[in-house]
């Protein structure tokens, strides 16, 4: 059974960098054809994609996020991780990993962590 749990802060002040990480347990991120995803939810909308590292540790970023958006693995932890730099009261959300394995046909996420941008 894949499982996919999220830690982070919580509560960010403004302009502060937001670190999450995605700990995964029942497959590998470095399995062949996999990807690794963060996706977050603000309030009263839709899921945002926001960044990919794939099974070679090649990362891809949304274009409105690229200039703050940071995201690594540590494949002997079994964990990759995103950075989010400058936050603002926009960006609180829930922030989800998601994994889709084979290609997309398996696809997996965690049960998300809320983060509050407050002063």
């Amino acid at each position: 059974q894949v499982l996919l749990q999220e830690s982070g802060p919580g509560l960010v002040k403004p302009g502060e960098t937001l670190s999450v990480t995605c700990t995964v347990t029942g497959a590998t991120i470095t399995t062949s054809a996999s990807t690794w995803n963060w996706v977050r939810q603000v309030p009263g909308k839709g899921l945002e994609w926001m960044g990919v590292i794939n099974y070679r540790g090649a990362t891809y970023y949304s274009p409105s996020l690229k200039s703050r958006i940071s995201i690594s693995r540590d494949t002997s932890r079994g964990q990759f991780s995103l950075q989010l730099s400058s936050m603002t009261p926009e960006d609180t959300a829930v922030y989800y990993c998601n994994a889709r394995l084979a290609r997309g046909a398996m696809n997996y996420w965690g049960q998300g962590t809320q983060v509050t941008v407050s002063s």
